[in-house]
């Protein structure tokens, strides 16, 4: 139930209307950014188009995974450190700089430490984002607010990004690379430009570990935190491993796989705002708890279907979830957030996120190859997991 001091806070409704400018800038921001993110998408097939074997792309794959880690944990540091706005055009002016040169990289080697150093740079710009909304926001209610808008100008971006990269790949990978390196300085010349930094705030300790990383460890809720975000993301990540394996398995082909897709993605969009509106007014553990909870029943349950329309319920039960873990997890962890450590927590974040995503799919494959069963019951154990640590430890 809502606490008296959540009821005083503004209306979802009135939180958006007066989020601040940094707010809007640094979505606008967002949503050219994932317009333009063409890369990671289409990495694999550009490589399997040159002639290159499918573990020659999955090797690449794998060294951007790293590279993502690293990116996140640099970017929360370089956010604390020299501050959001830098932090952000440095990360977008080197990753259109990288970007440019795919293209005309020639050597397999050179290939993999340029799309390494890009995992690196396009990451390090996350956490000095996030710790933006977390400067300009003061209350739960206008948190859920900034990171609901936020995340649905990522979400808009993808859907169009996507759209425009099967584009331009059908006509030249030259002009969809090229694209992304526009896309990636476009967002640092917003950010340039448009965005203003914000007093610094520094922490409270006195120590030489003061706004370190290890300070931020400290934080047992945080630490809790970051565990169920590694075990909530190699679930979640599954709808992109487990759900086409059984897609494939059960006779269906990759159009039956894209509509579902595109149900969730259709869902999210039209959904996501307005569930984030009903769920600012609860605690946001039990709103975690239960997003984890129908995301691993709505992906374990796929390995008991066989056709479209069952598949379709799936989808809907885990987009549901989804939606609602989406829609708190960032702005709960800006609520946990000292002053002068939102980089820090955030960029710890992000390594647990990309850590999950990384290892999802492999293990996932792995568990899938030897039984399906065993990957859908490490789902729904894993779920159960991450529903665990989302709840309140005593009286956190």
């Amino acid at each position: 139930m809502p606490t008296t001091t959540e009821l005083d806070e503004p209306r979802f409704r009135d939180a958006l209307r007066r989020l601040p400018g940094r707010v809007w800038i640094i979505s606008l921001g967002m949503l050219v950014n994932q317009v333009g993110n063409f890369l990671p998408v289409f990495i694999v097939l550009y490589l399997t188009q040159r002639g290159y074997s499918a573990g020659a792309a999955g090797l690449v794959l794998g060294v951007s995974g790293v590279g993502k880690v690293l990116g996140n944990a640099i970017g929360g540091y370089l956010a604390d450190a020299v501050g959001r706005r830098w932090t952000i055009v440095l990360s977008a002016v080197t990753t259109s700089a990288l970007t440019a040169t795919v293209p005309y990289v020639g050597p397999y080697a050179v290939l993999v430490a340029v799309v390494g150093l890009i995992g690196i740079t396009s990451q390090v710009y996350r956490p000095a984002a996030a710790a933006v909304l977390v400067d300009a926001v003061a209350t739960k209610r206008t948190r859920m607010a900034a990171f609901g808008v936020f995340r649905f100008a990522q979400n808009v971006g993808a859907a169009l990004g996507g759209v425009i990269g099967g584009v331009l790949a059908a006509t030249s990978y030259v002009e969809l690379f090229l694209g992304n390196a526009a896309a990636c300085l476009l967002f640092g010349v917003v950010i340039a430009v448009l965005l203003r930094e914000p007093p610094r705030v520094r922490a409270d300790a006195t120590t030489e570990e003061a706004g370190s990383y290890r300070q931020a460890l400290r934080d047992r809720v945080l630490v809790r935190f970051l565990l169920m975000t590694l075990v909530a993301e190699f679930v979640y990540i599954q709808s992109n491993v487990g759900l086409p394996l059984h897609v494939s398995d059960v006779g269906l082909n990759a159009r039956d796989f894209g509509l579902l897709i595109g149900l969730n993605g259709l869902l999210v969009l039209a959904l996501e705002l307005p569930t984030t509106a009903f769920v600012s007014r609860f605690r946001p553990e039990y709103v975690l708890a239960i997003g984890n909870l129908l995301t691993g029943l709505g992906l374990a349950l796929t390995g008991l279907t066989n056709g479209m329309a069952v598949l379709a319920v799936t989808v809907f039960i885990w987009t549901t979830g989804e939606m609602l873990y989406s829609s708190v997890a960032m702005a709960y962890l800006g609520g946990l957030t000292p002053p002068g450590l939102a980089g820090r927590y955030q960029g710890a974040y992000g390594v647990a996120y990309t850590i999950g995503a990384g290892a999802g799919p492999l293990l996932g494959g792995a568990l899938y190859t030897t039984t399906p069963w065993a990957l859908w019951l490490a789902v729904a154990t894993a779920a159960l997991l991450a529903t665990h640590l989302s709840l309140p430890r005593r009286n956190y």
